[in-house]
C-alpha cells in the first residue's frame, strides 16, 4: 500500500474545511485584538460549572492519554494501529518539546505578573509559569482527532473529533495554563506533523503485513 500526502488529506477533508476555516477565524481574531486583550476577555469568561470541567477536558490532551490509548489498540485491536498512536505522540510531543525551548516563552502567570491580582485561577490547578508557545495538550489532542478522523469509517465524526481538540485548546486558555497564540500554534504544529508522520509511517511496507493488522486478544 503507497500511502500518499493526498490520500491522506483525502480521509481527513471533513475535519481539514472546518479547520482551515476556524484558523482563518483565528487569524482575524489575532488581528483585530491584542495578546493581552485575548487573554483577559477570555479569563473574564467563568462560571462554577466551566471550573468543574475544564481539568478534565485539559486532561483529554495530556500525554498520557494517548499512551493510554495506544496500549488498549495494542491490547484489543490493532498493532499498526497502537503503534500509529504511539509513534504519532512521540514523533509530534518530541517536536514541540524543541519549540518550546528554542522560543522559551513565558506564560501568562510569569508574563502578567505585575499584575497577577487582576488574574483569575482555578482553584486547584497548578499554574505553570515556562514554556508556553506552543501548547503541548492542544498538540496532542489535535494529533488524535487527526489520527481519529483518519480511521473513521463515518468521516463525518471529523467534526466531533475537531471540536474535542478545539475544546482541549480553550480549556487552556481558561486555566491560564496558555496564550491564544500558543493553543493556535499547538493546533498547527500537531494538525501539519501528524499528517506528515501518517503519510511517512503508513506506507511502509512493513506495516501492511498481517500481522501487524492483530491484537493481543484478535489474532485471527
Amino acid at each position: 500500500m503507497n500511502t500518499s500526502l493526498n490520500a491522506v488529506l483525502r480521509k481527513i477533508r471533513w475535519m481539514v474545511i472546518p479547520y482551515l476555516v476556524i484558523l482563518i477565524i483565528c487569524l482575524c481574531i489575532k488581528l483585530a485584538f491584542t495578546k493581552s486583550e485575548i487573554y483577559f476577555g477570555v479569563n473574564s469568561l467563568y462560571s462554577p460549572w466551566a471550573d468543574t470541567i475544564a481539568p478534565y477536558i485539559t486532561d483529554l490532551g495530556n500525554g498520557w492519554t494517548a499512551v493510554a490509548i495506544a496500549g488498549i489498540l495494542a491490547l484489543f485491536f490493532s498493532y499498526r494501529k497502537a503503534l500509529i498512536i504511539a509513534s504519532s505522540f512521540a514523533f509530534t510531543s518530541l517536536s514541540v518539546q524543541v519549540i518550546k525551548y528554542i522560543f522559551d516563552a513565558p506564560r501568562p502567570k510569569l508574563y502578567f505578573k505585575d499584575q497577577i491580582k487582576h488574574l483569575r485561577f482555578v482553584k486547584g490547578v497548578e499554574i505553570l509559569s515556562y514554556n508556553s508557545f506552543p501548547s503541548g495538550h492542544t498538540l496532542t489532542a489535535f494529533m488524535l482527532a487527526v489520527v481519529f478522523t483518519y480511521w473513521s469509517r463515518n468521516k463525518a465524526l471529523g467534526p466531533v473529533f475537531l471540536l474535542i481538540a478545539i475544546l482541549v485548546g480553550y480549556s487552556r486558555m481558561y486555566l491560564s495554563e496558555h496564550f491564544f497564540e500558543d493553543v493556535v500554534a499547538g493546533s498547527m504544529v500537531g494538525f501539519v506533523l501528524t499528517v506528515i508522520w501518517l503519510w511517512w509511517l503508513d506506507s511502509r511496507k512493513f506495516i501492511q503485513r498481517p500481522g501487524w493488522q492483530k491484537g493481543l486478544l484478535n489474532r485471527n
